[in-house]
């Protein structure tokens, strides 16, 4: 998939961050939202939710290990992308709408809480948003040495652009197959280990429907497509926060946003934290840090690995 991605996004021109963003991200996520809403059918919402914000927090956390993986210089100083920029910031806002849902009082539309559209609209927005940047950066990264841009990468792929389409949509087809049985069997793990579902969530499903995003970026990487593998990290969040509008719809009894509990809540304030630390990465672009990797990516293996100790220490 890393590999079609790439060269789709040569091909087209729509530049690796934004084919990252869109068809990489949304591509690997397709087993996460699919866990997402036929564990929200099911009734388990804590599961459905803590699965979509773990599932964030583990990918984010996967470009801190993608890092280890590129030894010329830190990732996110190479990877210089204002697209990246605009897309962390939209990842924030995705993340705290749903904060501000559940801490309102419980109203819902034929189950459907008003800020599920909100969601859908504002992703809309800003993958418009993204193009535009893209198009017309109103700023630009500076150069250095270690900085790789798109130009540097030679597309040598002459196979049709449809059939590299097709190829790639029969991938996400698959994984999409995968993220049903993933989502079965943590409910089924759940009731028969007496494992809440926010723990199952956040610290089972979501990590393994979020491995073809880690598998993809680390391939991103090796192949010098660093732009795409931050911007299908990124981009893969921002489309997970709309399983929880997802979840909200297949969520039958009411507002999906009050059904779950304060653990679940806690998940989306840390995923709250570890965006702005990455974009504060991306922004100030550390060159070197420590075991060659950039103190963002040091602090956010520290904050996945302890929200996972504290999950687990709660019981």
């Amino acid at each position: 998939m890393a590999g079609l991605a790439d060269v789709i996004a040569d091909r087209t021109g729509l530049g690796e961050a934004l084919i990252g963003s869109v068809l990489l991200g949304a591509g690997t996520s397709i087993a996460g939202i699919v866990t997402s809403a036929s564990t929200a059918a099911s009734g388990a919402a804590d599961l459905s939710v803590s699965n979509a914000l773990g599932g964030i927090a583990a990918q984010t956390m996967f470009l801190a290990l993608a890092d280890i993986f590129y030894r010329k210089v830190n990732l996110e100083h190479a990877a210089a992308s204002p697209v990246n920029l605009g897309q962390a910031t939209l990842l924030i806002i995705l993340i705290v709408l749903p904060i501000m849902a559940a801490m309102a009082p419980p109203v819902a539309f034929l189950g459907v809480h008003p800020m599920t559209p909100v969601l859908v609209v504002v992703y809309l927005v800003g993958l418009h948003n993204a193009h535009r940047i893209h198009e017309q950066p109103m700023w630009t990264p500076r150069q250095t040495d270690e900085t790789r841009s798109e130009a540097d990468d030679e597309c040598e792929d002459m196979r049709p652009l449809s059939l590299l389409v097709s190829m790639f949509l029969g991938l996400v087809l698959i994984v999409g197959i995968a993220g049903w049985l993933v989502g079965e069997t943590g409910i089924a793990l759940s009731g028969r280990l007496g494992i809440s579902g926010g723990v199952v969530g956040a610290l089972g499903t979501a990590i393994v429907t979020s491995l073809p995003e880690l598998v993809t970026t680390v391939a991103a990487v090796r192949r010098g497509a660093l732009q795409l593998a931050v911007g299908g990290i990124i981009g893969g969040n921002m489309f997970d926060a709309l399983f929880i509008a997802a979840s909200d719809v297949a969520y039958r009894d009411g507002s999906i946003y009050n059904a779950i509990s304060d653990r679940t809540v806690f998940w989306m304030a840390l995923v709250a934290v570890m965006t702005a630390i990455l974009l504060m990465g991306l922004l100030r672009r550390e060159r070197r840090g420590p075991a060659s990797i950039g103190w963002e990516s040091v602090l956010l293996i520290a904050l996945w690995g302890g929200g996972a100790v504290l999950q687990i220490a709660l019981g």
